[in-house]
């Protein structure tokens, strides 16, 4: 699980192109009264791992949809692509090819 902050900010081309794809996307991931936890973080990194473009459905925290959206990219090391209604979409490219290999040594 990376905490750093994603390398690079997005464009607004890419931020435009995200949002298109995750139209088309369910909420795989769910946030509840248990809020922001280790275990949450696993499972989320997970998704981001296998699917990179990620939405998040919020319960019971919608009041603070932003904030959490905003703790939850930055304990991800994903970009935060947006916050709609009461679901969060974060983005988190796959490592390149040598990253992955430096990173098995």
């Amino acid at each position: 699980m990376s905490e750093t902050p994603a390398a690079t900010p997005l464009s607004n081309a890419e931020v435009r192109k995200l949002k298109a794809q995750a139209q088309r996307l369910e909420a795989t991931v769910r946030l509840g009264r248990g809020g922001v936890s280790p275990a949450f973080l696993s499972g989320l990194d997970r998704e981001l791992a296998q699917h990179q473009l990620v939405k998040i459905r919020l319960y019971d925290l919608k009041d603070q949809r932003h904030e959490i959206g905003e703790q939850v990219a930055r304990e991800s090391g994903s970009h935060l692509v947006t916050v709609i209604g009461h679901v969060v979409v974060l983005y988190r490219p796959k490592p390149a090819a040598s990253d992955a290999a430096d990173a098995a040594r």
